[in-house]
């Protein structure tokens, strides 16, 4: 729920201060708003991540007993909860691959090397797309390995096609414009 809109650093120096202060059910339900975004800030959209967290903790408690839905049906009706941390929490909490967990960097660079057929408009249509022709034993592996790649290399605006290790085989390398930024 933190990783949306976030850098991994910030999530998971947020998820060390959230483990540190004493990451249970109770402990969540029990603790202010303000203080809860104190431990997840900076995060993206913070504010409205204390709201989920809260409301789904809620949730938890009372309907599946402090624990957490073993189905993407009943995990994308949590708040905050949508298919790509669905399928992510089903293969991290359950070892059930039941899909590939694609957020804005897997859709991204799934367009951009031409893995969709045709481009796609959303990561649950990218996601559709993949699972159609990539085997089965390889989706709980593509979130993992491009996340960090689309938040460093192959970003959304002045990508680093010029450090890129795909460079020359890249239907969209950009390699002789410079960088807007320093590498």
């Amino acid at each position: 729920m933190l990783s949306s809109q976030t850098k991994d650093e910030v999530n998971f120096a947020a998820m060390q201060r959230l483990k540190q202060y004493g990451l249970t059910v109770d402990n969540i339900l029990e603790i202010s708003d303000k203080n809860l975004g104190e431990l997840i800030y900076p995060v993206g959209f913070w504010k409205r991540k204390v709201e989920y967290i809260k409301r789904t903790t809620r949730i938890l408690k009372d309907t599946y007993n402090g624990d957490i839905p073993s189905t993407i049906k009943e995990l994308c009706q949590l708040p905050g909860v949508g298919p790509k941390m669905a399928h992510l929490c089903m293969s991290c909490a359950w070892n059930e691959v039941t899909g590939i967990g694609v957020d804005t960097h897997v859709h991204r660079i799934s367009n951009r090397l031409g893995w969709v057929k045709k481009t796609t408009k959303t990561p649950e249509n990218t996601r559709i797309e993949l699972e159609s022709w990539l085997p089965k034993d390889l989706w709980r592996e593509v979130n993992h390995m491009l996340v960090g790649f689309g938040q460093t290399i192959c970003r959304p605006v002045g990508p680093r096609c010029i450090s890129c290790l795909n460079k020359t085989t890249c239907p969209s390398a950009v390699l002789n414009s410079p960088s807007k930024k320093k590498d």
